[in-house]
């Protein structure tokens, strides 16, 4: 069952071959209506504005205006616009910029039809659609970051002496502060040492220091 509303469609892309490809799909759609097609970003901006289009298939090098520059004007000319990027490049830095631009989906041009009216549905609808290999590069660089560092497995307490020792106090001074005997202030340093790798309370004050962990 098809939509009742058409999905209005405009292609902004540099290659002739690629957007009469793309005209040729989705004439046989009818739950799509193309309004529209651009060689460069600045001709796609122009016409967006003009004819304010449901989604925009936006390539992202191009002469004159690249892709993430026509992404962002596009989306300051006609908010309701959704932006679908279609391209060959599945850089990190690429898809960092086109979704920080406001596209709101990322797929390579060896994309398959049924994938892309899919797509193309689902950025009318406001929803992301990404392509396989830029999902799993996203989920690669997700776990990048959480990479565990040392300091992850100190208890709250031992947080607690860490910090006090980067503030150059003495073991007197943390049990006094922590309301623990020096015995006990001994144990939990000597357990920090062990956790963060260090040999000594200088190195152990350099790395709170170093990892945001002296102040509080």
């Amino acid at each position: 069952m098809t939509n009742a509303t058409p999905v209005r469609v405009m292609i902004v892309d540099d290659h002739a071959i690629v957007r009469e490809g793309l005209q040729t799909l989705l004439s046989e759609e009818e739950s799509v209506e193309l309004v529209g097609e651009a060689a460069n970003g600045a001709l796609g901006v122009s016409l967006a504005a003009k004819a304010q289009p449901d989604v925009v298939l936006m390539d992202l090098v191009m002469p004159e205006m690249d892709g993430i520059q026509a992404t962002r004007r596009v989306k300051e000319v006609s908010p309701r616009t959704q932006v679908l990027v279609l391209t060959s490049f599945a850089d990190d830095q690429k898809v960092r910029e086109a979704i920080s631009a406001g596209a709101v989906g990322y797929l390579l041009k060896d994309v398959l039809k049924p994938d892309l009216l899919r797509a193309i549905h689902h950025a009318a609808q406001g929803k992301s659609t990404l392509h396989p290999d830029v999902q799993q590069m996203l989920m690669k660089q997700a776990t990048a970051q959480r990479e565990p560092k040392p300091h992850d497995s100190l208890t709250e307490r031992e947080m607690s002496v860490l910090k006090l020792i980067a503030q150059g106090r003495s073991n007197k001074e943390i049990a006094a502060t922590l309301f623990l005997t020096e015995g006990t202030v001994k144990g939990y340093i000597s357990t920090i040492f062990d956790k963060l790798e260090v040999e000594d309370r200088t190195q152990a004050a350099l790395y709170a220091v170093k990892n945001g962990l002296g102040d509080g």
